[in-house]
């Protein structure tokens, strides 16, 4: 079973950029979600955000680049390289980075706070259990939250949502 590291400076300068793609990505009208797929050199290979709301729920950016690496990179650079984003993987987007063979996870936010957010507003659950990383994935190294940045997701998701922060 992987184990859970600790945030480093660099991993929250990451993490910045992916609230900031969350942001976009609610500024368009979808989901607050934004990723950074970024290599051993610290070069950032590829982002995304959030596409759900044209009606496919798949469209999430750790799926999106779980795809990408599968396709770009070789299995060695994919194991080294690491997955920033705004939100702790959900189960599909989880097996996806295990499945392709990708590194470390680093999020802002976990999936259990964020159950934990739509409880507390009142939000019915979605369609799929909010299980952690370590147990869809166990042997992806994992670190986060960061609890300033967390606050900030939260405040994205209430702004989705209509709901106080």
């Amino acid at each position: 079973m992987a184990t859970q590291s600790t945030l480093t400076a660099a991993d929250r300068e990451y993490l910045r950029r992916c609230v900031d793609l969350a942001r976009e990505a609610l500024a368009a009208g979808d989901e607050p979600f934004g990723s950074l797929l970024v290599d051993a050199t610290g070069e950032v290979r590829h982002s995304d955000r959030n596409r759900v709301s044209g009606g496919d729920r798949t469209r999430h950016p750790e799926f999106a680049l779980a795809r990408w690496a599968a396709a770009e990179l070789p299995l060695a650079e994919r194991a080294a390289s690491t997955v920033y984003t705004s939100g702790e993987h959900c189960p599909m987007c989880s097996a996806a980075h295990a499945w392709v063979g990708l590194g470390r996870i680093v999020y802002a936010s976990s999936s259990a706070q964020l159950a934990a957010w739509r409880r507390e507003w009142g939000v019915p659950a979605g369609p799929v259990a909010a299980l952690p990383i370590t147990v869809v994935a166990p042997g992806v190294p994992v670190a986060g939250p960061d609890p300033d940045l967390a606050a900030e997701v939260r405040a994205l998701h209430a702004a989705l949502l209509g709901r106080a922060p």
